[in-house]
C-alpha cells in the first residue's frame, strides 16, 4: 500500500495505526467478518464509538464494509492484508485480543447468530403434513440437474396440479384435458402461480391441436391417473407414446388392480385399475423401449378419496429412430 485515498502520505499510515482500539479492531476483522455491534460487544466498546474508530480505517482502505438490512458487516480488505505495515499492526493487535480475550469469543459471537433462528424453530406447533408452497421453488433450483427439459406434456391435466412439479422445470408445458371445467381449474392455477411457459388445450390426447403443439415431440410424457378413464388404454398409452420425441421418456401413474367397485360409481373410473403385466402390455403394443413396471412406494403420502388404492407406475422410452411422418417433424423451439 504505497499511498492512502485522498492524497495522504504514507506517514499518516502509521499515525493511524498507532491506537490500540483500532489495531484491536482490525485484529477482529480480519479474523471474521462482523457487524459494527459485535465488534462493540468485543472490544467492549460503544457502537458510536465503534464506528467513529471504523472510519478511517475505511477511508483509508484497510477496511471493507457491506449493508445487511440494518447491519453493518465490516471484514479488513484484501489489499490490507498485503501491506507489510498493516501486517505488523495486526500481529499487534492481534496479540492484544488474544491477551484480553475477545479473540477466543469471537466464534461464540457468530454462533450467537442463529439464537433467534434456533429459538423460533424450537416452539411447540402442528407439524405440517402436506406439500411445501414453495415446491416449485425447490423444483427450479433441481431443474438443472434434468438433461433434457425443452417440452413436457401433462396428458389428462385435470385442475393442473402437475403444473408445480413440470413449470418449474421444462421451458416449455403442453397440459392436456378433455374438460372445459377441468382447464378452467388449470387455467386458474396458471394465473395464479404466473406459470408463463404453459399452454393449455382442450383435446384428446392424440387430437390434432396437442400433435401441433408438441411439433418433433417432448422430452417427457406424463399420464397420471388417466388410463383408467381410457376406454381403450392400450390404445391410449400408443397416443401418449406418439407425442414423445425419439429418444423421450413416458412415464405413466395409475391404479394396481383393485375391487373397490366404488371408484366407478362415485369417479367414473372405467376400469379398476391395471396389473403389472397388463401395462407392460400395453407398453410394448406401443413400441417402447427400456419399459420398467413397478409398484409405488407405500410409504408415499397421498390424500384423497384414492389414497387407499395401490399405485403402479410405467417408464419407457420412444426408440431413438421412428419410422414414419412424426419422425421427420421440426425440432422444439423455446
Amino acid at each position: 500500500m504505497q499511498s492512502l485515498p485522498g492524497g495522504e502520505t504514507r506517514w499518516q499510515l502509521y499515525r493511524l495505526l498507532s491506537d490500540p482500539v483500532r489495531l484491536r479492531l482490525l485484529a477482529l476483522a480480519a479474523e471474521e467478518e462482523l457487524s459494527v455491534g459485535e465488534l462493540a460487544e468485543l472490544l467492549g466498546e460503544a457502537q458510536p464509538n465503534v464506528s467513529r474508530h471504523a472510519a478511517p480505517l475505511r477511508q483509508a482502505g484497510l477496511l471493507c464494509d457491506r449493508r445487511q438490512g440494518t447491519r453493518t458487516l465490516v471484514r479488513l480488505s484484501d489489499e490490507a492484508a498485503r501491506d507489510a505495515v498493516v501486517t505488523d499492526a495486526l500481529a499487534a493487535g492481534r496479540r492484544m485480543c488474544e491477551a484480553e480475550g475477545s479473540l477466543a469469543r469471537v466464534a461464540d459471537v457468530v454462533a450467537s447468530r442463529d439464537e433467534k433462528t434456533r429459538e423460533f424453530f424450537a416452539q411447540p406447533g402442528d407439524a405440517e403434513v402436506g406439500l411445501s408452497p414453495e415446491l416449485p421453488l425447490y423444483l427450479s433450483a433441481f431443474a438443472e440437474l434434468i438433461g433434457d427439459r425443452a417440452l413436457a406434456v401433462d396428458a389428462g391435466t385435470g385442475d393442473g396440479v402437475l403444473l408445480d412439479l413440470l413449470a418449474p422445470v421444462y421451458r416449455r408445458v403442453v397440459a392436456i384435458d378433455r374438460s372445459t371445467a377441468q382447464l378452467e381449474r388449470a387455467r386458474q392455477r396458471v394465473r395464479a402461480h404466473g406459470y408463463t411457459n404453459v399452454t393449455l388445450i382442450e383435446d384428446q390426447i392424440g387430437g390434432e391441436r396437442v400433435r401441433e403443439a408438441v411439433g418433433g415431440g417432448a422430452d417427457l410424457v406424463l399420464a397420471v391417473r388417466v388410463l383408467h378413464h381410457a376406454p381403450r388404454p392400450k390404445a391410449a398409452l400408443k397416443d401418449l407414446a406418439e407425442l414423445a420425441r425419439p429418444g423421450g421418456k413416458v412415464l405413466v401413474i395409475d391404479y394396481a388392480r383393485h375391487e373397490d367397485e366404488r371408484m366407478s360409481e362415485q369417479q367414473a373410473d372405467v376400469w379398476l385399475g391395471f396389473s403389472e403385466q397388463e401395462l407392460a402390455g400395453f407398453a410394448a403394443a406401443a413400441k417402447l423401449e427400456h419399459v420398467r413396471v413397478g409398484r409405488a412406494p407405500e410409504g408415499v403420502p397421498r390424500v384423497g378419496v384414492d389414497a387407499h388404492l395401490p399405485c403402479l407406475t410405467l417408464l419407457g422410452t420412444r426408440p431413438e429412430t421412428v419410422a414414419g411422418p412424426r419422425a421427420r417433424r421440426p425440432p422444439i423451439t423455446d
